[in-house]
């Protein structure tokens, strides 16, 4: 005879629970929600501030720089047009293979020689203008030809008697002259007149114009940052940036800047940097050997060189230094080949002895060049 069934306890059906265990499972459920509203807050805030660290300019400290000042006299000496120019490319070859940041072309002459042509030169973006002399001139417009890729060259030098041979020289072949085929996150440009929606056009050397997001007056020289393609645009874009930012972001050198100083003093006085050159060195064969020379490091570092009278010279040319050893105005003054087998090297000679000896003795604080293969 099979068992009684068994009876059930009195309390509440089956299903339901006491409000007891109700309470603690909805208590559960909140916790639960809560937990993950916070979590989804929680990415949004990260999401937020990846997106603001991304958008958010790199502070980096300002790159060391190299300068040498030049003698504009040194073409006087030459006889032709044509060995004016090639004079003109060695020095402009000499400081893009040294990776020199800027060239000071100097007037030494001064008030020795007030019988020399002048010429009226543009300063700066401002169209200021002031008489200088001509060889100065000349020395300075066929470096910023050099230094200004092929591409470049139509739109920022006109037909000039002192260009006449420029186009026979060796290219400097820098790392920012780009071919149409490079692949370069920067390239150098133009502004182009074609009138552009909420922007600009720039010409840098591609087979097409890149869209830049700002306006911006034409015909005035921009380095710009190229930015990933999408495949909805139409054209290439890209931003403008500062010319330093490739050095500073990728090592790689991105060229020389050319400015005038009509007298030796200017070199210094008109200095582009805030705090000035912070080592200056004065080369003369009546120096000190450079082999005893113990250089600090550096932020901008200036090397002065001579012409045919000597940093003598320029010293007594100029009417606002009262001075009559030019040793007194440098922190150096190296003789960078002791021992010389001719009576005199020519300025284009010292600049290549001098920069190859200093090469291994400067000390940049910031250094920010990687080799160029």
């Amino acid at each position: 005879m099979p068992p009684p069934p068994a009876r059930k306890k009195p309390g509440l059906p089956d299903g339901f629970k006491s409000f007891a265990e109700y309470n603690a499972a909805r208590k559960e459920k909140n916790h639960l929600k809560q937990e993950y509203f916070l979590a989804k807050i929680e990415k949004q805030k990260q999401k937020k501030e990846r997106k603001q660290k991304k958008k958010a300019p790199k502070v980096c400290a300002e790159p060391s720089t190299l300068s040498i000042a030049v003698p504009g006299s040194i073409l006087d000496n030459a006889p032709s047009l044509e060995l004016r120019t090639y004079l003109a490319g060695q020095i402009a070859r000499a400081a893009c293979v040294f990776k020199v940041d800027e060239i000071i072309v100097y007037d030494d002459v001064g008030i020795r020689d007030n019988t020399t042509a002048k010429t009226e030169v543009c300063l700066s973006d401002s169209g200021e203008t002031r008489p200088t002399r001509k060889c100065c001139a000349q020395l300075a417009r066929i470096l910023q030809f050099l230094e200004c890729p092929q591409y470049l060259r139509k739109d920022f030098f006109p037909f000039h008697r002192d260009l006449d041979y420029a186009g026979l020289l060796n290219p400097l072949d820098a790392p920012h002259h780009m071919r149409q085929d490079d692949d370069c996150r920067f390239r150098e440009g133009v502004i182009h007149a074609q009138p552009a929606h909420n922007g600009s056009w720039a010409e840098v050397g591609l087979r097409q114009r890149v869209k830049l997001d700002i306006p911006l007056k034409p015909g005035i020289r921009v380095t710009v940052e190229m930015l990933p393609n999408c495949p909805e645009a139409k054209h290439p874009r890209g931003r403008v940036v500062s010319p330093k930012l490739p050095q500073i972001e990728t090592g790689i050198y991105w060229g020389y800047s050319v400015r005038i100083a009509n007298s030796l003093n200017a070199v210094f006085t008109e200095c582009p940097f805030k705090e000035g050159y912070d080592v200056s060195i004065g080369t003369s064969e009546r120096g000190e050997p450079v082999e005893t020379a113990s250089l600090p490091s550096h932020q901008h570092v200036l090397v002065v060189f001579g012409g045919l009278e000597g940093l003598e010279g320029a010293v007594e040319s100029d009417d606002v230094l009262n001075v009559d050893d030019p040793k007194v105005l440098f922190d150096y003054y190296l003789n960078t080949c002791p021992d010389q087998g001719s009576r005199t090297i020519r300025t284009e000679e010292a600049i290549l002895i001098s920069l190859a000896e200093l090469r291994t003795k400067l000390k940049p604080k910031v250094c920010k060049y990687s080799s160029v293969s």
